[in-house]
């Protein structure tokens, strides 16, 4: 094995010629992965023939969209994570709070990636059609690679000293039965799901920083079962939250032999200001109208009183107004 670091975003190298993963560092042959596994879209009663719009505006399937995975990374590690993360959704809410955060982190950052990766070629392939270069920021490029290289962790040692990356929140829902359905905001990496008995938020490149803001309504919580409300209104918070988060989280990145070691960065830096940029209930209203489409919110009804907007919790820990 390669034990390089592979950045593919440095050369925006996705062309379906390396693993998405290890950039093909072992000598067995590529394979075609689904992004959305067979067991999933079996355990969700799914066919595989549902529609998702990506950023590019094209319509996919969920059958179509795969990304490239050397067959030894998906047979020796791919597929072992995929097997301990179905066998705790089969077992709904109580197998899923029992898994390690480091399994978590590992799924949810392999599929929130293997989205970017597809959209990657979609935004190459418009700024190809264009006769433009390649015009992205640079501070997500940076995010998403460090994100890729903690990704490393399915297949091969990394070790994250005295840190955790993630802010990752595991709820029960009321509804047993509760229909798949996710969703994902690519450039905070910040991702959502409930399903059966659960429900999943989770920041990816936080550093714990979400979990901790919204702390106070999350003690509120523990040990009780929210209605899908609730938690649609707990990832709103979430979601807004990751909007306002103003730090670019650094690395120092240090492979040796077969272990990548990466130790963070303290997150004040030189700058003075807070964390996150002022809470406006008139933005989070409008997050938050998005969140309750299901049940007919709208934004006037949401922000009646501008200091205090609509909420299903009786304890809502709002922070301060602008």
């Amino acid at each position: 094995m390669n034990t390089a670091l592979y950045n593919p975003f440095k050369n925006f190298d996705f062309k379906n010629d390396k693993c998405f993963l290890s950039g093909a560092s072992f000598s067995s042959p590529l394979a075609t992965v689904n992004v959305l596994p067979d067991w999933l879209l079996n355990m969700a009663n799914l066919t595989g023939d549902e529609k998702i719009q990506l950023l590019d505006e094209t319509i996919r399937t969920y059958k179509s969209l795969i990304v490239p995975c050397n067959v030894t990374v998906y047979d020796q590690s791919v597929s072992p994570l995929e097997d301990k993360i179905a066998i705790a959704f089969g077992k709904g809410y109580a197998g899923v709070s029992a898994l390690p955060e480091i399994d978590l982190f590992n799924w949810i950052g392999k599929l929130m990636y293997s989205f970017l990766y597809i959209e990657m070629q979609g935004a190459i392939r418009l700024q190809q059609l264009s006769g433009d270069g390649m015009n992205m920021s640079q501070g997500l490029m940076h995010k998403f690679g460090n994100l890729h290289t903690m990704l490393q962790s399915i297949y091969r040692e990394v070790v994250l000293e005295d840190f955790t990356p993630w802010s990752i929140v595991v709820v029960q829902l009321e509804n047993d039965a509760t229909p798949f359905s996710f969703r994902d905001e690519i450039n905070t990496l910040t991702f959502s799901l409930k399903f059966k008995d659960f429900g999943i938020i989770a920041c990816l490149q936080d550093n714990g920083t979400n979990k901790r803001y919204h702390q106070e309504i999350i003690n509120s919580i523990k040990g009780k079962k929210l209605s899908e409300q609730q938690f649609e209104e707990l990832a709103a918070r979430f979601f807004y939250s990751a909007y306002l988060f103003n730090r670019l989280p650094e690395y120092t990145i240090m492979p040796v032999e077969d272990v990548i070691y990466i130790d963070a960065m303290p997150l004040k830096g030189t700058q003075n200001k807070a964390l996150f940029d002022v809470w406006t209930n008139k933005t989070y209203g409008q997050v938050l109208e998005n969140f309750w489409k299901p049940w007919g919110h709208t934004l006037f009804e949401i922000i009646k009183d501008p200091t205090a907007p609509m909420s299903y919790f009786e304890n809502p820990f709002l922070p301060a107004y602008s």
